[in-house]
């Protein structure tokens, strides 16, 4: 990227991470161990991809103010967080480190973990109610991120990918079916990311190039996933490599070999960016689309 785009998605990446701590900084005492493993997880990094996405296309699609969307910005990486949380727990892929830390079931208790992850997916949608109450958006816009939010979550969406992926594990599945399972796991948050972003704007035209943008991109960014989990190090990723092998995962990189998945992946980025050819000032997101496709991390 060039430096005045690495200039923005830093200051992206820092005011999206000052308002994530403003979640977490009053820790009542009897509360507090939650509030704890809330935050500890919440400022273990990231590259906040989704919060800049609704940024961004609140910008490209005519918005002004983005510093007074940030904190709504927040609300899709407080579900993302929430995921990660639950991911990572015994009982679903049992991972001991996230992001070169240990897991917030390792730094905490495996029960304060599971309700660390309740208790974001539920504050992301207390922010956005919030959000209405203090008069930064309509209660009309605040209903249809609700609905954006809330079904990129559930059986058709984040959790329903989940589903999927646990009752595969041991079994071969077509590429359709894999499809679908990254489709809803992966995709499906990042699409209500974008779509968000357009919703904030006021443009909703511009919805179905949003999602067009987000799917391609989406299954992009999941084929390198599974490509960086075959390829990539502990230092690099900061969890361990081979886990998906390891707990017989169905990912791209094991139906369709690396030479393909990598075509594959370069192909979806190739739709992604003529989606956002649709918008106006895309250079930005332009340039850190193809950025994703090259990443180590």
């Amino acid at each position: 990227m060039t430096d005045r785009h690495e200039q923005l998605l830093q200051a992206y990446a820092e005011k999206i991470n000052e308002e994530l701590l403003k979640f977490t900084e009053n820790k009542p005492e009897l509360q507090s161990s939650v509030l704890e493993a809330m935050e500890y997880s919440l400022s273990a990094g990231g590259k906040r991809l989704r919060p800049v996405l609704i940024l961004e296309f609140y910008r490209m699609c005519g918005g002004e103010d983005i510093d007074k969307m940030v904190k709504l910005a927040c609300a899709v990486e407080l579900i993302h967080t929430y995921s990660l949380i639950h991911d990572d727990l015994p009982c679903m892929d049992n991972d001991d480190f996230r992001r070169g830390k240990p897991s917030c079931h390792k730094a905490f208790s495996e029960e304060i973990a599971l309700l660390a992850g309740d208790a974001l997916n539920t504050l992301a949608f207390e922010v956005i109610t919030d959000c209405a109450m203090e008069g930064t958006i309509s209660a009309e816009t605040a209903v249809m991120l609700i609905s954006v939010l809330s079904k990129a979550i559930g059986t058709d969406g984040m959790i329903g990918g989940q589903v999927i992926d646990l009752q595969t594990e041991e079994e071969v599945i077509d590429l359709e079916t894999l499809n679908t399972l990254q489709s809803c796991k992966t995709g499906a948050l990042i699409e209500a990311a974008c779509v968000m972003g357009v919703i904030l704007s006021g443009r909703m035209e511009y919805i179905p190039a949003a999602a067009e943008y987000a799917q391609a991109m989406g299954r992009a960014f999941q084929i390198v996933d599974d490509i960086l989990d075959v390829t990539g190090t502990f230092e690099e990723l900061g969890k361990p490599i081979g886990s998906d092998s390891e707990q017989h995962k169905n990912t791209y990189v094991s139906l369709l070999g690396l030479q393909r998945s990598r075509q594959k992946a370069a192909q979806l980025t190739v739709t992604a960016l003529g989606a956002l050819k649709k918008f106006e000032n895309n250079e930005f997101l332009f340039e850190l689309t193809q950025e994703l496709l090259d990443r180590r991390s």
